[in-house]
């Protein structure tokens, strides 16, 4: 059975919005169009999609399952024709995410954008409260360390971090760390008092528990790297932050583990930005710099 876009698309923007209004809001349509293209489809499919309610529509069991199977090609679609999109995009997005990530990565992958007319304003914060955001509609796009689980949102892997144990030469015992106790005398930098990074690593890594009290806390993991490079004790960092100094001679690599932790970091936006947004813009422009074709 062939089966119109357009009736597919409008379908999709229902099951986000939870309401045939909410969609035609997304799509720029009107909403008789929309209700034409469901009732189209439901009479192709020989069967309802949604429940009516007092507010909105429910998605029958037909309807999540068409969903499922139509969301992801429809999207990536989607990515193209936002790709190919010529004309400047003039429109202002309120980005938010890791200040370490947004200001070394995420920032400059969008600098070519600004001379189309492209305006984003970034706003740094825990995954939480910028999912808060988000979802309050005064973010548009954040990046989290954590995969969200709420509802109404798109979440996609958008980077792998690798992170390095690592320390100014001064601080390298002469010989690859196995063990923790080859640390007691190296103070700790993190870049919160919880030290979850490091935590993390030491149970990975070490398999034991960070038992220790940091010497510095920096709630910036730039501000991190900037101690570590002056000497100031041994921390954990993602590669993308230290692994040039690192291969300079200006940080040493402490611990060379067979599996070095990894954490993905998400992109993240309202399930109903729509296709022409710049939101989905900028969503398009991040996966573009991060996940490049293979």
């Amino acid at each position: 059975m062939s089966l119109s876009l357009d009736l597919l698309r409008s379908f999709l923007a229902i099951h986000r919005a939870g309401s045939i209004t909410g969609a035609a809001d997304t799509l720029g349509l009107s909403q008789p169009t929309v209700t034409a293209h469901l009732k189209a489809l439901e009479g192709a499919l020989g069967r309802p999609l949604f429940e009516r309610q007092a507010r909105g529509v429910r998605a029958t069991a037909a309807g999540d399952q068409l969903a499922r199977r139509v969301a992801e090609p429809i999207d990536a679609l989607h990515g193209l024709v936002v790709d190919e999109l010529a004309e400047p995009i003039a429109a202002t997005v309120h980005l938010g995410g890791p200040a370490d990530f947004l200001s070394h990565q995420a920032l400059p992958a969008l600098a070519g954008r600004l001379a189309d007319g492209l305006q984003v304003r970034a706003r740094f914060g825990l995954p939480d409260e910028l999912l808060d955001a988000l979802a309050a509609r005064s973010l548009d796009v954040v990046i989290s360390s954590v995969r969200p689980r709420r509802p109404g949102l798109r979440v996609t892997p958008l980077y792998d971090e690798l992170f390095a144990l690592v320390a100014a030469p001064r601080w390298y015992p002469g010989t690859p760390v196995t063990s923790p106790e080859l640390l007691r005398d190296v103070p700790l930098v993190a870049f919160a008092e919880e030290a979850p990074i490091l935590r993390r690593y030491w149970r990975s890594v070490f398999g034991v528990r960070l038992t220790r009290t940091v010497a510095l806390v920096v709630p910036d993991l730039r501000g991190v790297l900037a101690a570590v490079l002056a000497g100031a004790g041994a921390s954990v960092l993602p590669t993308y932050l230290c692994g040039d100094a690192i291969e300079a001679g200006r940080l040493k690599l402490l611990a060379e583990p067979e599996v070095p932790p990894l954490n993905t970091g998400y992109v993240v936006t309202r399930s109903d930005a729509g296709p022409r947004s710049a939101a989905t813009l900028v969503r398009a422009e991040l996966l573009r710099a991060f996940r490049p074709p293979s």
